[in-house]
């Protein structure tokens, strides 16, 4: 199965792409990964990404399709994947397709978990990390015994920056406007599923499996 999934910050693409490569014996690939992979084998659009990235500069689309393209032509992939984080704007929607023609790939499906803008900005305005080990807690969710201090190792507890609530809207407020013509674009190709990423993580995963089989969830 050659899978696509997306969802906003906060909807728990992480939590379902790790359940989905158990269940579908498929690599899950997301754009940070293929970055630090390219980075690591020193490819040239490895070398290109790197210096963007040292530089503080977005990476450019080419670079970006570039990598993506020599990911998806990896032996693993053969069977299928599960690619998270990309495409996000539909030029890049128009070049993975591209992409897919030449390696002689079809989607399956691409799947988008749907959160409401409230629910996100409570899950991540939440989260809470250890300074020492990096452990992940939850205000409301999944609190330490102790409050502002970790229960593995007594660390510190803080909210990174990138959670305070004027930078999670903005994130998602971006992530909107970019990604919901992709919705359109891919529904139009009969290839497009939702699924209700307020339920139980259980009940999400089956949703999904269901719309992968081609059942309603």
């Amino acid at each position: 199965m050659y899978i696509l999934l997306m969802g906003p910050p906060g909807a728990g693409k992480g939590t379902q792409a790790v359940q989905l490569v158990e269940e579908l014996k498929i690599p899950h690939i997301s754009t940070g990964d293929m970055f630090r992979a390219a980075v690591k084998e020193g490819t040239e659009l490895g070398k290109q990404a790197k210096a963007c990235m040292d530089a503080g500069q977005l990476v450019p689309d080419a670079v970006t399709i570039g990598i993506v393209k020599e990911r998806l032509a990896k032996p693993d992939c053969r069977r299928g994947f599960i690619l998270d984080g990309f495409p996000r704007t539909l030029e890049q929607a128009n070049a993975l397709d591209n992409t897919l023609k030449d390696l002689g790939i079809v989607l399956t499906r691409v799947v988008n978990i749907n959160v409401p803008t409230e629910e996100l900005v409570s899950r991540i305005t939440g989260r809470r990390i250890c300074k020492s080990c990096g452990a992940t807690y939850h205000v409301a969710f999944n609190p330490s015994k102790v409050n502002g201090s970790c229960d593995k190792c007594s660390g510190e507890l803080y909210q990174r920056a990138d959670d305070s609530e004027d930078t999670v809207t903005n994130r998602l407020r971006v992530y909107t406007d970019q990604t919901e013509p992709l919705i359109g674009y891919y529904r139009t190709q009969g290839l497009y599923c939702e699924i209700n990423g307020c339920q139980h993580i259980d009940k999400v995963l089956a949703d999904i499996i269901n719309c992968l089989r081609g059942q309603s969830s």
